[in-house]
């Protein structure tokens, strides 16, 4: 019986831990991670100045999140007219990243996080009990504050709707 307390308040601290990531209201954490290219980036130098999208998604190649990076593709321009940086992050690494970059023409960033740093600061919340890392999408604004959040696994696209929809209402503002 202990030994399952135990267990309780440490998946209880984890837990209210990852709650604690990046909200609505909260500044863009400055996190560094190799893209495509094997370059290492700076989420804040990459959005200095102007409003950014960073999108976490599961894996590269898989159905869905080929059809939300191809979706956020089509509708890149639309990112830059807002003056937005679009950025996408997972656990692949860069030499997968450059592949799915490649095969799909994305013209955007697509960051390595394998030992999930990003993910933890972020709180993106994992699926099928820890087991399938999260698609989340964050929007902040020129300031580098959160203004949304979309989170929805089986509806990739929309992520794309949603944020575009938030990068106007900041803008608005």
């Amino acid at each position: 019986m202990k030994l399952f307390g135990i267990f309780s308040v440490l998946y209880i601290s984890t837990t209210l831990a990852m709650a604690q990531g990046v909200q609505v209201g909260s500044e863009l954490p400055d996190i560094r991670l190799l893209d495509q290219e094997d370059r290492m980036i700076s989420l804040k130098e990459m959005a200095a100045d102007r409003p950014a999208v960073i999108y976490f998604y599961p894996k590269d190649d898989t159905p869905g999140c080929t059809a939300e990076a191809c979706a956020f593709r089509d509708r890149y321009e639309e990112f830059m007219e807002a003056g937005a940086v679009l950025i996408g992050i997972s656990s692949d690494g860069a030499a997968s990243h450059r592949s799915f970059a490649q095969k799909h023409q994305l013209p955007f960033p697509l960051l390595s996080d394998p030992q999930r740093l990003a993910q933890k600061k972020f709180a993106v919340p994992t699926d099928l009990l820890g087991l399938l890392p999260g698609r989340v999408t964050y929007v902040f604004d020129e300031k580098g504050i959160c203004t949304g959040i979309f989170n929805s696994q089986l509806q990739a696209t929309r992520h794309v709707e949603e944020s575009l929809s938030m990068l106007n209402k900041s803008a608005v503002h």
